[in-house]
């Protein structure tokens, strides 16, 4: 029997599902309610996914075994889903740009999570890593960052991935506690509806995490306070959103284990799906099935060889490095 937590699993793949559904709703926000929903499932859930990834990267080191699964399981398929990713950009848009240095779409978060994984040993040296992290994620908006290792989001969203790394065991516990269930719930419903008030008056772009500053239209100043809000905000409903999910195992628990297939996977039903008018409740229900199908034992076994793809024959015997 598997010694996994099926709680981190059951975060994962809920986590997933938000987020196939936000990219399924974002062609439709023309409709005031799917800009409010996407406004609000923006707000937290990349975030949660970095979270998430942080507290399980908080064990990396540049170990050799640790090094190559790197290799493996973001680098190769960072370059095999950015050249299949130009496909549909060609077909649709009649364009075909290829920069490896510049990511497109969705395979952002490859690029963003190896460069955090690797500056993982220098977070856990440090005494105050997330406030360092946050005056990171702060000053990067007072410049025009290059697009080049997709700067902006790299450091802008940094500060979730150091907080995965600072949370330990203990501070899960609490979040799994049954009363923080009740308290976690009204938080996420109290966010929807201030989604709901606000997003009208919030420029899109701040949950993006794409520009500085002054691209969005504001000064220093304004601008780092309004990245602080979403930072703050983000957290609260991270932490709201742990607080709910199940700790036992449920139907969707083994599913959780293979959401990169389902991120990597689901631009291109989203890229088929923007060439119809689906309308919301049908494309939100669409994006749940898309997320589910794409976590599967079938679709890991046929896509292995790019998400996961075997690559011991490229590296050499284990060694030690030389003292």
């Amino acid at each position: 029997m598997s010694d996994r937590d099926p709680y981190f699993d059951n975060a994962k793949f809920l986590a997933i599902v938000l987020v196939v559904c936000g990219h399924m709703i974002e062609d439709l926000r023309d409709d005031p309610i799917a800009h409010a929903l996407y406004f609000y499932v923006y707000v937290f859930h990349m975030p949660l996914f970095i979270t998430l990834s942080g507290y399980l990267s908080r064990n990396f080191t540049f170990s050799s075994g640790k090094a190559r699964k790197l290799i493996a399981t973001l680098a190769v398929p960072y370059v095999l889903f950015e050249l299949a990713y130009s496909l549909p950009r060609l077909l649709l848009y009649g364009k075909l740009e290829i920069s490896l240095l510049d990511p497109y779409y969705l395979t952002w978060f490859l690029m963003s999570l190896f460069l955090w994984r690797l500056s993982t040993p220098v977070w856990q040296q440090l005494r105050w890593p997330l406030v360092v992290a946050v005056g990171l994620s702060l000053l990067s908006g007072t410049s025009a960052l290059p697009d080049e290792l997709s700067m902006n989001r790299t450091l802008g969203l940094l500060p979730f991935y150091v907080l995965g790394l600072m949370l330990r065991p203990e501070h899960v516990e609490v979040l799994r506690r049954p009363y923080l269930k009740v308290v976690g719930a009204v938080t996420l419903a109290a966010g929807l509806v201030a989604a709901l008030l606000l997003h009208d008056g919030i420029a899109t772009e701040w949950i993006r995490w794409r520009h500085a500053n002054a691209a969005i239209g504001v000064d220093d100043l304004t601008g780092s306070l309004a990245r602080l809000g979403m930072l703050a905000a983000g957290a609260v409903l991270v932490a709201a959103f742990m607080a709910v999910t199940p700790s036992r195992r449920t139907w969707f628990s083994g599913l959780g284990a293979a959401t990169m297939y389902a991120y990597l996977l689901h631009g291109f039903v989203v890229k088929a799906a923007e060439r119809l008018d689906l309308g919301v409740p049908v494309s939100i229900a669409l994006g749940v099935v898309v997320a589910t199908v794409l976590c599967t034992p079938s679709v890991r076994a046929a896509f292995h060889w790019a998400v996961e793809p075997r690559l011991s024959w490229a590296f050499t015997a284990l060694r030690r490095p030389v003292r």
